[in-house]
């Protein structure tokens, strides 16, 4: 395997190899894998002969999961469109060209792709090919970017499709891949608490290497500056959606005015504490419906739990801002 980029103690060959998920020559258990790990999906053999050696390699991890896989042959890949996730392809040998809304990216080992949620896309992936592959879900990224930025977002995150592996930002971002799957390739069992950390590590090299929608925003200096009690009100909001507050309580716990809790949130999260608020409690109503089934939960349930007393309401600003009504992120 020919990769000038992937630095990983572990041999690209041996990477993930006691994670072995699928094995086989019949094209349409390949598509039922693909359909397991990520979305529905059409494959279609090139190859006169109709050729096909699929493996795949793959782990999950909290909402993070990561492959190596290869099709064995030449084939076209027609997913779904990616709802929940986003997808990073990185190859080892070989290349695929991938065509994206309006944009092609021919991905080779050293340059890598992301396909973003809500995009259609396809795959032509060449003879000799195989890759690294990371599935990371679009809530666990949505928390991380809100995290640093202090506030929720306004629209989804789309990263700029092409990713470039052996610019300074690539090799950092290859140097961070390489000690995430030595670690994953040799671990059997990972504590919760190193979970989360390969969660962070990997969402906030992501963030900080791949140019987004939030890129600049990101750079800005001034989020690091606000005052520490604009950081303190939003970790007690964090920490007490699901309860009663008022603007006094923020401003009790924070020792400051009313009116210095809004000067402050206004000029440096561009909202108001209560804003803000609502905000939160959206983005755990959104993430409670995602893990609930439908049957053990009702809509109306969990928007109450979480403080929104008027449904219409509810729902008007729960559409716009996941793009979805409540109920459709519930029965998914």
């Amino acid at each position: 395997m020919q990769n000038l980029v992937f630095a990983a103690a572990t041999p690209p060959e041996t990477v993930l190899s006691r994670f072995e998920v699928c094995r086989t020559q019949d094209i349409e258990e390949a598509s039922k894998w693909g359909e397991r790990i990520f979305c529905a999906n059409r494959l279609r053999s090139l190859d006169i002969k109709g050729a096909v050696n699929t493996s795949i390699y793959y782990r999950r991890l909290g909402g993070v999961g990561i492959g190596r896989m290869s099709y064995g042959g030449d084939i076209t890949i027609e997913p779904g469109v990616l709802d929940s996730f986003a997808l990073i392809q990185m190859p080892i040998r070989g290349q695929e060209l991938i065509e994206y809304a309006n944009q092609r990216v021919h991905s080779t080992p050293q340059l890598g792709s992301i396909l973003n949620t809500h995009a259609p896309f396809k795959i032509h992936h060449c003879p000799g090919t195989e890759k690294l592959i990371i599935r990371v879900d679009r809530s666990l990224l949505e928390r991380h970017c809100q995290q640093h930025l202090g506030r929720t977002l306004r629209k989804a995150i789309e990263f700029q499709p092409a990713m470039p592996l052996d610019t300074v930002e690539g090799r950092r971002w290859m140097r961070m891949i390489g000690w995430l799957y030595d670690s994953l390739s040799v671990d059997e069992e990972v504590p919760a608490l190193l979970v989360a950390q390969f969660e962070s590590t990997l969402v906030d090299t992501l963030l900080a290497c791949q140019p987004h929608t939030y890129s600049a925003e990101l750079c800005e200096d001034s989020r690091t500056i606000a005052p520490s009690f604009v950081k303190r009100v939003e970790r007690y909001i964090e920490e007490h959606a699901h309860e009663p507050i008022s603007i006094v309580d923020m401003a009790e716990h924070a020792g400051v005015s009313s009116r210095s809790l809004f000067t402050g949130f206004r000029r440096y999260r561009n909202t108001s504490p209560m804003l803000y608020l609502k905000e939160v409690r959206l983005r755990y109503v959104h993430e409670e419906l995602q893990r609930q089934s439908l049957g053990a939960v009702t809509v109306t349930s969990v928007a109450f739990r979480w403080g929104f007393s008027h449904l219409g309401h509810f729902t008007t600003d729960y559409k716009r801002r996941f793009g979805e009504s409540p109920s459709e992120t519930l029965s998914r």
